[in-house]
């Protein structure tokens, strides 16, 4: 079994919230025979999440230390946020795998094609995904109405993603990047796939498959869900 230790750069009270990416992760490896122990945990402080820069500052410290208190009790770590606050600084701090929902995301979106349209909160990708996109990145859209991940889950939030997913196949993207972890949480990569006909790249199942990948029941590289 792979011990994943998972950190919301959100806070949360809501027991659901917080382990809805465990449950997706559940959900999309127990079918391909990989059992994994998901360990979530959400940095205290930051009710609004990751959503610029000042944030993503405050985030780094606060997931350094979760991941310092986790690293103990699992194999990998996983960042599930898309901006990838604090991922050189945990890598440093600990001596197992260590991934991030962006990075990982932009990576798996490259495998699929070479125009990715990312589907995130803010006005620009998050640098996260930019970097390793590159000359890769095709458009970014994001929902009109929504500032912070806990908006995405609004009926607004619902109808406006879906909207954003559009104007990015219109654009010309051959593969849509959800690069924000809220839309993990609303399961967005489904219906997105259904409408637009086009390979969705969740970022948060993205990670997981890369730490999967490393564990020794499962020496051969898993493809992302």
């Amino acid at each position: 079994m792979k011990r994943i230790g998972l950190i919301r750069a959100a806070t949360t009270s809501s027991r659901s919230l917080l382990h809805a990416h465990g449950q997706v992760l559940h959900a999309a490896f127990s079918s391909a025979g990989v059992r994994l122990s998901v360990d979530s945990r959400s940095i205290p402080g930051q009710p609004d999440g990751v959503h610029d820069q000042e944030s993503l500052a405050r985030a780094v410290p606060r997931v350094r230390a979760l991941a310092l208190e986790l690293a103990p009790a699992v194999d990998g770590i996983l960042i599930s946020c898309a901006a990838d606050p604090g991922l050189p600084e945990v890598r440093e701090a600990v001596s197992i795998p260590v991934v991030g929902a962006g990075s990982s995301g932009a990576a798996a979106a490259l495998t699929l094609g070479s125009r990715i349209g990312v589907l995130t909160i803010t006005p620009e990708a998050p640098a996260a995904v930019s970097e390793v996109l590159g000359d890769h990145l095709a458009a970014v859209e994001s929902p009109p109405s929504v500032s912070t991940p806990a908006q995405l889950l609004t009926p607004t939030g619902v109808f406006e993603t879906l909207e954003a997913g559009d104007r990015l196949a219109e654009a010309g993207a051959d593969v849509i990047l959800l690069a924000c972890a809220g839309l993990t949480s609303m399961r967005a990569a489904g219906e997105l796939r259904r409408r637009l006909g086009l390979p969705v790249v969740d970022g948060v199942l993205a990670a997981g498959a890369a730490l999967a990948s490393c564990s020794a029941n499962n020496p051969q590289p898993l493809a992302v869900p």
